[in-house]
């Protein structure tokens, strides 16, 4: 049952998605489009249901609706592809707004204007060739003549410095791999709105209820871990605060992880919401946590800082939370209903950092003939791990999509993010609990947003950096080696 709740949901998500998005651009019905892109999920799904987990779904049954999905999606979306004219720009853009605003001009600026916007490209810093002009953008090619950083600082204050904050510098690689620079219009000022007060952005008195209900949610369900039953709950209920250990260190853990998002936007003043908490009543009690960013990241370096500091503040929290919960843990026999999603017989052998860290903290009580019953603690601890690690996968806008964009460009990013989801879906035939993930990844989009320069590369301590936060999503996700597991006798 929980599994088909997880696929209504990752249904609604996706039909909203498409709705809201691709709608604007192809007259192909959205349902047509939703049915596509949840094929793969959905047959994965009936061979469950009829098969049961215990029957590994074939490799054909994975592979073809795999990949042949995205390239049906792709031919109906350019089947019923709308043809973007001047006339037509206009309802484009403003579909795609909320609350509408008014219709763009086709033309951003006018032809006295043009010989000004030429003058902000220095023939020495960047050598203008010619402007393109589109209903939103004027597209500046040419050739990149210092170092992109430079470049874009130059040219960013000269268009500043003529129209004031009127348009948006935008500087990108084409697909050639040449820098271009894009003049797109400034929402705030096209609507002539005042910038947004940080009260109103932060709404603090909506983070505060949505952490206290979370707080409840997480304690009635660790309540229930810890054995109190719904009749002794009804009886006494002081019982409820046997669960608060695993509430409190599953909002510690989320929390951070938020927050060092938060606090790494405010300093590159990017405007943000404060952390919000999604509560539920049933399963772990949250589906996490998340922020808005509600202005352009300014760079890639800025893309990487604000991505990576989640997952860094999160294990900060993480893994003492989790060394301290399986310290607690108790020791039972194994099963055969032990397993990566099962508290009470959890075997950690599916990870290489779970595996080293049970056997650390419990020592040679732990066997290859023994299981852990998870304290709830060492339960927060653990979904600490799995968010860290489903954050980093590197798909999309996830923090891992984020960082592989910021290291290696945005083209990369993408290829990679491709390769991933694949690998994904192959690691799930060795671990039935990952088929979610290869599901949720599947419908994740690869493309991210642009930073405003998305051309200067990061330093060689980001990306260091970088390839430490891909090796700490490998050693999470990645099995125990069998050599190892005869040497640890787990």
């Amino acid at each position: 049952m929980l599994f088909l709740l997880w696929l209504f949901v990752l249904g609604l998500i996706s039909y909203y998605l498409l709705q809201n998005g691709i709608s604007r651009i192809t007259r192909t019905p959205v349902w047509l489009l939703w049915l596509v892109m949840m094929a793969p999920p959905l047959i994965w799904s009936g061979w469950v249901l009829v098969n049961g987990t215990s029957k590994t779904v074939p490799p054909e049954l994975v592979i073809i609706p795999f990949l042949v999905c995205p390239f049906l999606y792709w031919f109906l979306v350019q089947l019923g592809r709308k043809k973007i004219t001047d006339e037509t720009a206009g309802q484009v853009a403003d579909s795609a707004n909320e609350p509408a605003k008014p219709k763009p001009p086709v033309r951003p600026i006018n032809q006295e204007e043009e010989a000004s916007l030429r003058d902000c490209f220095p023939w020495s810093i960047y050598f203008l060739r010619d402007l393109e002009f589109r209903p939103q953008a004027v597209i500046c090619r040419g050739q990149l003549r210092t170092n992109p950083e430079a470049a874009y600082q130059a040219i960013r204050e000269n268009v500043e410095r003529l129209f004031g904050d009127r348009f948006l510098v935008v500087f990108q690689n084409s697909l050639s791999g040449q820098p271009f620079f894009a003049i797109v219009p400034n929402p705030s000022h096209q609507s002539g709105e005042t910038p947004v007060k940080t009260e109103s952005v932060t709404r603090p008195f909506f983070a505060l209820a949505l952490l206290l209900i979370t707080m409840f949610t997480t304690t009635l369900v660790g309540a229930r871990m810890a054995g109190v039953t719904e009749q002794a709950l009804q009886s006494n209920p002081s019982l409820l605060l046997q669960g608060l250990p695993y509430s409190l260190a599953l909002i510690t853990i989320l929390g951070l992880h938020e927050s060092g998002h938060y606090l790494a936007a405010q300093f590159y003043k990017i405007r943000t919401t404060l952390p919000y908490f999604i509560p539920i009543p049933f399963f772990l009690g949250t589906f996490g946590a998340f922020i808005q960013i509600r202005s352009p990241i300014p760079n890639r370096r800025a893309l990487f800082d604000v991505s990576i500091a989640g997952p860094l503040a999160g294990l900060v929290a993480t893994v003492p939370l989790l060394i301290w919960g399986l310290d607690h843990s108790t020791i039972v026999p194994l099963s055969d209903k032990s397993g990566m999603l099962n508290f009470e017989s959890f075997k950690p052998n599916f990870s290489l950092l779970m595996t080293l860290l049970s056997k650390l903290t419990l020592g040679g009580a732990l066997n290859a003939e023994t299981a852990i019953d998870l304290h709830p603690v060492a339960v927060a601890g653990y979904l600490g791990l799995i968010v860290t690690a489903f954050n980093l996968m590197p798909v999309g806008q996830l923090d891992g999509g984020h960082i592989v964009h910021a290291t290696f460009g945005q083209r990369a990013s993408m290829a990679i993010g491709q390769v991933a989801r694949l690998c994904m879906l192959l690691l799930s035939f060795l671990e039935q609990g990952l088929l979610l993930w290869a599901i949720i990844l599947f419908l994740t989009p690869l493309n991210d947003e642009p930073a405003l320069n998305d051309v200067s590369e990061l330093d060689n301590r980001r990306d260091f950096l970088g390839l430490l936060a891909i090796g700490l999503l490998l050693i999470i996700l990645l099995p125990a080696p069998r050599v190892l597991l005869e040497w640890l006798n787990v």
